[in-house]
């Protein structure tokens, strides 16, 4: 009875009980890339996490950790467990990334937990660049966008600015447009 109730559960419309695999970008500009294998079970951390969330300010927050989360077990699996917060405090190791590598992998991993269902107040778009006029130089990040504010309510969810495996910052892509942000 036990091994067909299990069965039935592996079964069932809109129950997802695969593993993922989502590629990521390293080594500047995307020259090298990895295949990471993400579990059902790391997901299932992953939805539990974000599932917690009571609104979207604190699902920011959650998507920040998730972040985090996702890339540390990329770097259980590639060499991007090497890469620092910035562009220079990882020297010449294999596994540095830099704002594109970043800004498009984090992407990668927010449209997989959109695909799964499991951002309820965010829509993933396309990565943004600041304008050069305003910084010294050339920055891209991954950008969400709150459900029900509309384009007033865009966040850039940005992992460059810190080691890997550390929650990603997420400010207002306004403040982020104007220079926020740590320095690193």
């Amino acid at each position: 009875m036990r091994c067909w109730l299990l069965s039935l559960l592996l079964v069932l419309p809109g129950v997802v009980h695969a593993d993922e695999t989502v590629r990521i970008c390293y080594g500047y500009g995307c020259l090298a890339q990895a295949d990471i294998r993400l579990t059902e079970g790391q997901l299932g951390e992953v939805r539990r996490m974000l599932f917690a969330a009571v609104n979207p300010e604190n699902e920011r927050k959650m998507i920040s950790a998730a972040i985090g989360r996702l890339y540390a077990w990329a770097g259980e699996q590639s060499d991007i467990h090497n890469d620092r917060g910035g562009n220079f405090a990882d020297g010449h190791v294999s596994g540095k990334m830099d704002c594109l590598d970043h800004s498009t992998s984090t992407t990668r991993l927010l449209k997989l937990l959109e695909a799964r269902g499991y951002l309820r107040w965010h829509r993933v778009i396309e990565p943004v660049v600041r304008d050069v006029a305003t910084v010294f130089f050339v920055h891209w990040s991954a950008v969400i966008e709150e459900k029900t504010a509309g384009e007033a309510s865009r966040f850039v969810v940005d992992s460059w600015f810190v080691d890997n495996g550390q929650p990603a910052v997420i400010l207002p892509l306004g403040e982020w447009k104007k220079g926020a942000g740590p320095d690193v």
